[in-house]
């Protein structure tokens, strides 16, 4: 313990002789910028102390009145950074830069001074005193001329702070160094080549300071030298020549041109005013106008392209300097035509009227067109506006002609507004025009021509002579005479169709209609001339032409088909008893059969016992009349609600209600009514009385009746004849009738049918009508009678009936016409037909052709006859 105290006190004796031989002070170095944490120095080391020493005996820095940036390590006694070095700031341009600092020693206490010197590394880039200099030199400034500059500072010292400068390239400046008896270099800016500030008005240069570290830092300054101006520039503009297109509807105060003179100069001597120097030609100055001060040339009148196409206008620019200098341009203004004036249309010859017939190509009216417009603008085109048979061509240049183009139809275009349009080529295009009315004068070229080819025509019988049936009205389109129509009865294709043609009897056929209707030359109205009778004539067909008053007179035909309808003018008759009936008497019996019937009476008979339905007879009657008129129906005039017998309301049969027995008496009287469906209606009355026998004696009787004749069981009166002979003849006689009645049915069908074939079709008269449909009735058929045509109606049995029926349409009146009387509505037209079944052949009526334009809107054709 001892020895080491002894060593240690040895140690310090030693580091007290070292103090002592170097002044007591410990020297560090270290450059600036050094990082924090940078060891400076071993300062416990260099002290001599032991390894732990340092801590125990508190070795610490002490501070000396700044921040030292450095600290002591208290475990290694090592000197480190602490902080930034920054040389500049610690001693500025100073050299070299020491920081002296005292370190502390405890047990015992010492004081040690130690001193750091701070070196310095090019950290800092020489700076200017300003980032720009603005200098102003006279354009006419010579060469050679100096300008003094400003250097550049380091905060740098030694060889870090020694400067050299450059400029950036420039063919007027360059920059000069120049050493002086003082510390500090002299700059200047020396002018090598004139200036012209027209040219380089400024001259933007760089100078560039560096300076001698390693690596070499550099500062800028940017050096702005403006030329100030002398007078040494005269205006110039920037074209010699202004070409202008101006178009001719340009207003007033329009800006036509802004010419521009340039001074070079500036101030004053750059200030260029404008004035009109000469124009061509001297009404110029009435329509343009020039702005001294921005060289606007404006209108100040109205172009007219068809007056000046053309103008010329030398301008002047002169400065405000002393002498003033001048310059001059010229201002071509070339005036464009626009489409202000409207073509025009004018005629100069109009040939009118024109005839419907004129040819295609035939000149009209010869026109003249112009435009004072040039080029497409006056180019010009014309047309026809609507569209009509007439057009425009072009003669020769300006003149065009209205020429017809398609065929003219006076009767579908009387008179043509026509309007000839002019357009020219402009944008846009202007447009005239010019009407002509152009009338198209007649010609002969149309027929009358009546509205329908066939007219059908209803009229009802017993009408009054003189009396309007029909009105025809033919139309021709033509005007004045050409268009008056008259009209007549045609012998050529008239005639009537009488029932006895049908039947074949002598003196029947066609007859002219002339003797039954005429037409009125005039109004073409259509009079009977007698009354008509439907039992004598039902189809009266006749044509009448109309033909006009032209050059030559042209005509058409229309066909007349008059239909007369049956009116109830014929009450029903009652028909002999028919051979073969059922209610056969013998002896005293038929003889007072036949007495009775010659009285109006009927006989019959029937058995006791007989059941309900028994026919006992018959009754038959006919009506000459047709359709509803004839048909007919049978009623008991004072029947008992239980009498035993009844009469089939359609049949005419008379049969037993309920059967006989003795307490209905012996014999029974029936008064049976026979009545029309007319109207009014018209009836007869027929007398039957019935007898009442045995069973035997009914047997007897109808073995009698069978064994004397098979086709008579009635007697005839006394005094007539009798006998099976005279009953075959009268059937005879009826057959015979009934075929030739056939025979014309089918020839007038024949007839018709040709007829309507090859005549030409056209609508019918005819106005829309009520439809009327008739059909056999299953309670009874139509009894069809007239008192030509009996032979029909000749056998026992219910017959069966062919029935056509017609609604009648009666016709609009024409156009203007006004009939006198309005036509009655006629009744149905009604057909009938009747076959029996006891003939030897069967009896069918032929289907009847179409007419044109039928009568009736809808016909129902119903035809039965049973196989013989």
């Amino acid at each position: 313990m001892g020895s080491r105290w002894c060593a240690a006190l040895l140690r310090v004796l030693v580091l007290q002789a070292a103090w002592a031989l170097a002044g007591g002070q410990v020297r560090y170095s270290v450059a600036e910028e050094a990082k924090a944490g940078t060891v400076v120095g071993r300062l416990s080391q260099d002290l001599g102390l032991e390894a732990g020493e340092a801590e125990a005996r508190r070795l610490r820095l002490v501070a000396q009145g700044r921040r030292a940036s450095v600290e002591l390590s208290g475990a290694s006694g090592a000197l480190l950074v602490s902080s930034r070095l920054d040389r500049e700031e610690l001693c500025g341009k100073s050299a070299p830069c020491a920081l002296r600092l005292e370190v502390l020693l405890e047990r015992p206490l010492r004081v040690f001074h130690v001193e750091l010197e701070v070196t310095d590394i090019n950290d800092n880039a020489p700076i200017f005193p300003a980032a720009r200099k603005n200098l102003s030199l006279s354009e006419n400034s010579p060469p050679g001329s100096r300008f003094p500059l400003e250097g550049a500072s380091d905060a740098d010292i030694g060889a870090n702070a020694q400067l050299s400068y450059t400029l950036s390239p420039s063919e007027h400046f360059r920059i000069e160094e120049e050493n002086s008896n003082s510390r500090s270099k002299s700059l200047f800016l020396v002018l090598t080549k004139p200036l012209d500030r027209e040219t380089i008005p400024v001259h933007r240069l760089v100078l560039t300071a560096s300076d001698g570290g390693r690596p070499s830092l550099t500062g800028t300054m940017e050096l702005e030298i403006s030329v100030l101006d002398v007078n040494d520039n005269a205006p110039q503009f920037n074209q010699s020549v202004y070409n202008v297109v101006l178009p001719e509807n340009a207003t007033e105060g329009t800006l036509v041109v802004r010419v521009n003179a340039t001074d070079l100069d500036l101030g004053i001597y750059g200030e260029v005013v404008y004035e009109m120097d000469t124009v061509i030609p001297p009404s110029a100055l009435d329509v343009f106008s020039i702005d001294a001060n921005s060289g606007e040339i404006r209108l100040k009148g109205t172009l007219d392209f068809e007056a000046i196409t053309l103008y010329d206008l030398h301008v002047k620019a002169k400065d405000k300097g002393t002498p003033p200098l001048s310059g001059h341009c010229k201002v071509v203004v070339e005036v464009l035509d626009v489409n202000d004036n409207a073509p025009e249309v004018r005629v100069t010859s109009l040939s009118v009227p024109v005839a419907e017939d004129a040819a295609v190509g035939t000149v009209v009216a010869v026109l003249s067109v112009s435009d004072r417009d040039s080029g497409a603008n006056g180019r010009v085109r014309c047309w026809v506006w609507p569209a009509s048979p007439f057009g425009v061509e072009a003669t020769f240049s300006g003149s065009y002609s209205l020429v017809l183009r398609e065929a003219l139809d006076r009767e579908r275009v009387s008179e043509y507004e026509v309007e000839v349009r002019a357009e020219d080529g402009g944008a846009p295009a202007l447009r005239a025009s010019r009407g002509l009315r152009v009338p198209v004068s007649d010609v002969n070229d149309n027929a009358p021509a009546f509205a329908q080819a066939v007219y059908t025509v209803l009229a009802r019988e017993n009408n009054a002579a003189g009396a309007e049936l029909a009105r025809l009205w033919a139309r021709d389109p033509d005007e004045a005479g050409n268009g008056r129509v008259s009209y007549s009865l045609w012998e050529g294709g008239a005639g009537a169709l009488s029932p006895s043609s049908w039947s074949g009897a002598a003196g029947g056929g066609w007859r002219p209609a002339s003797s039954y209707v005429s037409v009125d030359a005039e109004s073409g109205r259509v009079w009977a001339l007698q009354p008509l009778d439907y039992e004598e004539l039902q189809v009266l067909q006749f044509e009448v032409r109309a033909v006009d008053a032209g050059e030559p007179p042209l005509s058409g035909n229309a066909t007349v088909q008059l239909f007369v309808l049956d009116e109830n003018d014929n009450a029903p008759a009652l028909l002999p008893p028919p051979a073969g009936s059922a209610a056969e008497a013998g002896g005293a019996a038929a003889e007072a059969a036949a007495a009775g019937w010659g009285s109006g009476t009927l006989w019959a008979w029937a058995a006791w016992g007989a059941p309900a339905g028994q026919v006992v007879a018959k009754i038959r009657a006919v009506d000459a009349d047709s359709g509803y008129n004839a048909w007919l129906r049978y009623e008991l005039r004072e029947a008992r609600p239980k009498g035993p017998f009844r009469v089939g309301l359609y049949s005419g049969e008379v049969s037993t209600a309920r059967p006989l027995d003795e307490a209905d008496g012996a014999r029974h009287t029936l008064l049976i009514v026979v009545r029309d469906h007319g109207e009014p209606a018209r009836s007869a009355t027929a007398t039957l009385s019935v007898s009442l026998l045995e069973a035997a004696e009914a047997a007897l009787a109808a073995a009698a009746g069978s064994s004397s004749s098979s086709s008579s069981s009635w007697r005839a009166a006394p005094g007539a004849e009798t006998g099976p002979s005279g009953a075959s003849a009268a059937t005879n006689v009826w057959l015979v009738v009934a075929i030739c009645a056939v025979s014309s049915l089918f020839l007038l069908a024949v007839v018709l049918y040709a007829a309507a074939r090859w005549a030409p079709r056209a609508a019918v008269l005819s106005a829309p009508g009520p439809t009327t449909l008739v059909c056999a009735s299953e309670v009874g058929s139509w009894s069809y009678s007239q008192r030509h045509s009996r032979s029909l109606c000749v056998a026992d049995g219910a017959a069966k009936s062919d029935l056509m029926v017609f609604s009648p349409n009666f016709p609009p009146p024409p156009p203007g016409a006004a009939p006198k009387d309005p036509q009655p509505e006629p009744s149905a037209l009604l057909h009938t037909v009747s076959a029996e079944p006891s003939l030897a052949f069967s009896l069918s009526l032929p289907t009847l052709p179409s007419l044109p334009r039928p009568l009736c809107s809808s016909c129902s054709y119903r035809g039965s006859a049973p196989a013989a």
